[in-house]
């Protein structure tokens, strides 16, 4: 292949590199595949750029309107695969390695755009939690709001995951509305490059939105301020170095590292050798030690083993890594390929050197072992190391120093309290396992570990081929770690939106939060009108916009009825002395689901019309009972709208329901799907 000249993209366009250029070597043959070089950049104007330009075009969007972006660009990136597999085999990835960050990646735009059309409003503006009363009245309450920040987030990525590493950043920054400035890692940069230029191709989004760096970030960091971001991936030690830049702490510049992590995978002491939970734990071991060729940073460094299930948990390893084939990524044959480049196999062989001080290597000579395809010196290859550490309680490396490759350590423990102090010693990791089918196991294990660990993952016979396994992130959790880990956040849903967002909280009158949220509030202005709201179109319907009901008198025959239609004939519906003698009820009560049925026939409008469906309600509180005799009477109220897409939309009401004294005997949420 032609060597590839990555260029940057900077302010609308595509940049070339000048002067001094880089040699970027292919992991598997060294052959130079691409050249990287600081192109002259104007970091102060691409900063400018993306608040002026990016920054106002993404947050004219809603956020379903982002959703759907994401959505259509996953579309897009997923169509062209294939040539990003191509390019990924240089860095010595696998294809099922390449489908991991690819396909990965991919997969966390397609998460993040359906979350945030279930989980986000079909607005601007994100509330957060319940409406709070300040007032007695109720005329003067407080509500907290979420905006996007109007700066930029700087994308600092590493090299292991060119692709996903690059995706699952820019979904919850773009779902957000906050543009992004992406900076790879160079030693995979023209996996990246490929994959952005993709992105710009695609239109699909906003002029400004995204930017991109081949080379070095210059004095990018000394351009930000209290309304930017930036999100690391890498060494501990490259994140203190930008975690101190003056400018990040003097304005308070939000700050994300995901960094070093020694993570460490427990067998529990219910999972001994020839049950389903050993089996499991010795592939999934194996597994995290060959993929990626342990370039993972949720990869198992630690192996913490039962005292009297060590020699067989060695046993077993050994036996399937002397299976595992190295070699030429693109050979079929071959499980695992090259560290991504010569300057990582010399640092893995230095830690490995480390971690040999303290503990003995028992498989895996980097002298002595075969490439099948390539050369194993003009290459980054290492076979992998499996080291025992006959002392975790006195040893300090195995637990301090990360060999970034295909390398763990086995040490045994005495009981289940002394192998959580033993994961605990890596002073915070992104990621502990635990496999065990004992579920008071897992509880000590979160008890006595969670506060050391971004995730634990809890495998065993139940959950099969349904896991994921334990160094698989997913757009749906949280993936970052205290302490050594770097004590940031990725992902987890919408909690990853919310770095880049700005809560606040806004104080006022019903009517004034109802104004500024576009939902209806407990205390605001409603309104009634014809026709009857359910032959309204969604977007005829307005937040505020109100049905009182005629009323409806409950008999003693209706509960009576009811409790043997349903079979439903709990005391406090039949038994007139029981139900007396309960502090909660006059004597007999009609039945909740009853008081909701009426509610519901009070409400409806029976003709067919743009209502398409009642899937639901939330809420659901009964405040006082409903004794025979009683009237009811029920208050129907638009209180928000959320698209679903171009031919329907959800709608979600406020609907109380009262006595014929006027108090509110029910609350709850009904959700309908209402055409366009």
């Amino acid at each position: 292949m032609s060597v590839i000249s990555l260029n940057s993209y900077s302010l609308g366009r595509w940049m070339p590199p000048s002067g001094e250029r880089q040699g970027l070597k292919s992991a598997v043959s060294g052959q130079v595949v691409a050249e990287i070089g600081s192109a002259a950049l104007d970091f102060a104007g691409m900063a400018d750029y993306a608040r002026r330009v990016g920054g106002p075009a993404l947050r004219k969007m809603t956020f379903h309107d982002r959703a759907f972006a994401l959505k259509a660009l996953a579309q897009y990136l997923n169509e062209r695969r294939e040539a990003l597999y191509e390019l990924s085999y240089e860095t010595g990835a696998t294809k099922p390695d390449s489908m991991i960050d690819i396909d990965g990646g991919i997969g966390t735009l397609f998460v993040y755009s359906s979350k945030a059309r279930r989980e986000l409003p079909d607005d601007r503006i994100l509330t957060d939690g319940a409406l709070e009363q300040l007032s007695r009245s109720g005329q003067f309450v407080g509500q907290h709001v979420a905006t996007p920040l109007q700066g930029v987030a700087v994308h600092i990525n590493a090299f292991n995951f060119p692709v996903w590493g690059m995706l699952e950043k820019l979904a919850p920054t773009l779902i957000a509305g906050v543009p992004a400035i992406v900076k790879p890692a160079s030693a995979t940069a023209w996996v990246a490059e490929a994959c952005f230029r993709m992105i710009v191709e695609s239109g699909l989004l906003p002029e400004g939105a995204v930017q991109f760096i081949a080379g070095s970030t210059g004095d990018l960091l000394d351009r930000l301020s209290g309304q930017d971001v930036v999100s690391f991936t890498g060494s501990a030690a490259t994140a203190a170095m930008l975690k101190g830049k003056s400018a990040v702490i003097e304005k308070s510049v939000r700050f994300i590292a995901e960094q070093d992590s020694l993570n460490a995978s427990i067998l529990g002491p219910d999972a001994a050798p020839g049950t389903p939970e050993f089996e499991a734990f010795i592939k999934e071991v194996h597994r995290e030690m060959t993929a990626k060729a342990g370039q993972k940073c949720t990869a198992i460094r630690r192996v913490i083993v039962p005292q009297e299930s060590r020699a067989a948990v060695i046993d077993a390893l050994v036996a399937r890594l002397e299976r595992t084939v190295i070699g030429n990524p693109r050979d079929e044959t071959v499980r695992m390929g090259a560290l991504a480049s010569l300057a990582q196999r010399s640092d893995v062989l230095e830690k490995a050197s480390i971690l040999g001080t303290e503990a003995k290597r028992i498989y895996g000579d980097p002298e002595n072992f075969r490439v099948e395809g390539a050369d194993a010196g003009e290459g980054a290859f290492v076979p992998p190391m499996l080291f025992s550490c006959e002392d975790p309680d006195a040893a300090q490396a195995v637990h301090a120093v990360e060999a970034f490759g295909p390398v763990s350590t086995v040490m045994a423990y005495r009981d289940l309290p002394h192998a959580l102090a033993l994961a605990n010693r890596g002073e915070g990791s992104l990621v502990a396992s635990v496999f065990t089918h004992d579920p008071a196991v897992a509880r000590q294990a979160v008890l006595d570990a969670g506060a050391f660990h971004g995730r634990l993952y809890f495998a065993n016979r139940d959950t099969g081929k349904d896991a994921t396994g334990h160094g698989s992130p997913l757009p749906h959790m949280v993936h970052g770690g205290p302490g050594r880990a770097g004590g940031g956040e990725e992902m987890g849903g919408m909690r990853g939106v919310m770095h880049y967002m700005q809560r606040t909280a806004i104080q006022g009158s019903p009517d004034i939060i109802a104004g500024i949220t576009q939902r209806y509030v407990a205390g605001a202005s409603t309104f009634e009108a014809e026709p009857h709201p359910f032959r309204l179109a969604f977007g005829e319907l307005a937040p505020g916009r109100t049905l009182w009901t005629a009323e409806r008198t409950v008999t003693l025959e209706d509960i009576e009825h009811f409790a043997t239609f349903t079979g439903d004939t709990f005391y406090a519906h039949m038994d007139e002395e029981a139900a007396a003698a309960n502090p909660f009820f006059p004597g007999r009560v009609a039945h909740g689901y009853l008081i909701l049925s009426f509610a519901a026939g009070l409400f409806v409008e029976p003709a067919p019309g743009p209502v398409l469906a009642n899937y639901g309600l939330d809420n659901l509180r009964f405040m006082k009972p409903v004794s025979p005799g009683d009237s009811l009477k029920v208050r129907l109220t638009v209180k928000q709208k959320s698209r679903r897409n171009d031919e329907y939309g959800e709608v979600r009401w406020d609907v109380g329901v009262y006595n014929g004294e006027g108090e509110q005997v029910a609350a709850y949420e009904l959700l309908t799907m209402n055409a366009m």
